[in-house]
């Protein structure tokens, strides 16, 4: 569950329109690679039929994408100065989001993985209240959320496995400098497993068994970073969901695959090179990754 909004972006690189974006539309695109995806989501009237048509084509199940009177979500934003780490938001048009809260087809009500993608913590909260015992739920925020609904994303923290957030939120949420310490702390509320993501310098995973740091893949040049977190998210769910079990062995492959889904995103504006991306050559990545790093 989450957004699937239009995206507007300015890069150093160039400037694209009403782009198929959203944080629940960039996390299916990746664990499609993986696992079977039920994408839930509210888009208004105006929303193009040929990204539906693209989603559906990428065997993306869409029951519970529906379609409200009103406008989409859209999101202008712009890179600037070269700093491809900070998007700075120069529109925000929330439309349907606001009023209308994503509803599960009653047949998808019995899925086990459940990822709360980036939204409202309370409607993340009310949307996990709709699944019938969910085995592993994962869950993403971000900053706004943070800094004024703090007690809802500590209330919803309770009821996950896993939290995937960056650096930044970390230390925002726990009011700790140290990574470590955060994700300590983050584990105190209640989920199992933390990963802090660190843009170009890989992330961390912690949980009370395991705590190991992989790097990020490197690249001569990013063209546009938007939609990379929730890439990284979909390649984590996805991989777990496929392992069908959470050990060392199977958190640093999801992790891996994870990286090398978010490094294809970037190389291109919204889903460009991840949506025509195929597993063969994630797996080719994946090969020069090992090499890379010897493991």
């Amino acid at each position: 569950m989450g957004t699937v909004a239009l995206d507007t972006l300015k890069t150093p690189h160039g400037e694209k329109k009403d782009l198929l974006g959203g944080s629940a539309a960039h996390f299916a695109m990746s664990a499609r690679h993986f696992a079977p995806v039920n994408l839930a989501a509210v888009v208004g009237e105006d929303f193009p039929k040929k990204h539906i048509t693209l989603l559906k084509n990428k065997k993306i199940n869409t029951n519970s994408l529906t379609i409200e009177k009103g406008c989409t979500f859209r999101w202008k934003g712009e890179y600037k100065d070269g700093d491809l780490n900070n998007a700075c938001t120069l529109h925000t048009e929330l439309g349907v989001i606001i009023t209308c809260i994503p509803r599960v087809n009653p047949k998808q009500k019995n899925i086990k993985n459940v990822f709360l993608a980036n939204y409202d913590p309370d409607i993340q909260y009310e949307f996990l209240q709709q699944m019938h015992k969910p085995t592993f739920v994962g869950m993403d925020t971000m900053n706004l959320w943070i800094h004024t609904k703090k007690q809802s994303v500590v209330r919803l923290m309770k009821k996950v496995d896993i939290l995937i957030l960056n650096d930044t939120e970390a230390r925002d949420l726990t009011s700790e400098k140290n990574l470590i310490k955060a994700a300590k702390a983050i584990l105190s509320h209640g989920p199992k497993m933390v990963i802090i993501k660190k843009g170009e310098h890989g992330g961390i995973f912690y949980s009370k068994n395991h705590l190991f740091a992989l790097p990020a893949y490197p690249l001569e040049e990013v063209i546009d970073p938007t939609g990379a977190g929730d890439t990284f998210a979909g390649g984590v769910m996805g991989y777990l969901t496929k392992a069908k079990k959470i050990n060392s062995k199977t958190l640093i492959k999801a992790l891996s695959y994870a990286t090398i889904l978010s490094s294809f995103n970037v190389e291109g504006f919204g889903m460009e090179k991840t949506a025509g991306l195929s597993l063969g050559k994630v797996e080719e990545r994946m090969k020069v990754f090992r090499e890379f790093f010897r493991f």
